[in-house]
């Protein structure tokens, strides 16, 4: 209890301490309000526009949660092909470090004209960022078995099957939270792409709309509760991390 509190404390200095600076600069500096608003301008936008921000992030969050589920269940599907298949590792693992070579900017106008600018290619964009992460970390840790636990699984006649469930799996656990750690950072990007290419929703889109009318501020509150949409992941993540920590 006492390391969040002091968890939670030292958040809040750091950010009374970012808002100074930003005053600051705005202040010094005398940059004009459409360039760079200041945080009263940002915090007037973010009162006067809760319904819209909240709808549009309502719409965000959805897409980034399906999103997100459907590339943590792939991810550890292939890892766990990968694992088990010498076959999948030689047909599968070239593809995969091809695929994740192409930018995510060039694939995404691609998703949206195949699957339209509603919530499918939202989610495929998503799910192909977060899902390389997850997979690449869950399978290396699936693959770094200690020697021990191998050759007790061949002594006791384990089959593979059997091996990496009982005992890879729990092993595997810390390179899952690691890859989940990875996509939750990557997750509210992808929503930013996929709604910058072409969407009539979502705070990506609200940013769009925002700057084209010179609204900046709007844009910056947007942008601030993007963020605190994946503090709020970061922290799930986190406590996820904690509560396995205790269990494997």
């Amino acid at each position: 209890m006492v390391s969040t509190l002091h968890k939670l404390w030292r958040g809040m200095v750091c950010f009374a301490l970012a808002v100074a600076i930003w005053q600051l600069v705005v202040t010094l500096s005398g940059v004009p309000r459409f360039i760079l608003p200041g945080p009263w301008l940002v915090l007037q936008a973010l009162g006067g526009n809760a319904a819209l921000l909240w709808q549009n992030a309502l719409w965000s969050a959805g897409n980034l949660a399906l999103g997100l589920g459907l590339g943590i269940f792939l991810g550890i599907e292939t890892a766990l092909l990968l694992t088990l298949s010498r076959r999948a590792r030689w047909l599968l693992r070239p593809m995969l470090v091809v695929a994740q070579a192409v930018p995510v900017f060039a694939l995404a106008p691609v998703i949206t004209l195949w699957l339209g600018y509603g919530m499918p290619s939202k989610i495929v964009t998503i799910a192909l960022v977060t899902y390389f992460p997850i997979a690449s970390a869950l399978f290396d840790r699936l693959m770094a078995l200690p020697p021990g636990l191998r050759d007790l699984a061949h002594l006791s006649g384990a089959n593979r099957w059997r091996e990496t469930l009982l005992l890879r799996l729990p092993h595997a656990v810390p390179g899952l939270i690691s890859g989940l750690r990875l996509a939750v950072v990557y997750g509210p990007l992808a929503v930013l792409i996929g709604e910058w290419v072409g969407s009539s929703r979502g705070l990506g889109h609200l940013m769009l709309m925002a700057n084209g009318r010179g609204q900046t501020a709007l844009m910056f509150a947007a942008l601030i509760v993007l963020a605190a949409l994946s503090l709020l992941l970061w922290s799930a993540v986190e406590a996820l991390a904690r509560w396995t920590a205790r269990r494997f």
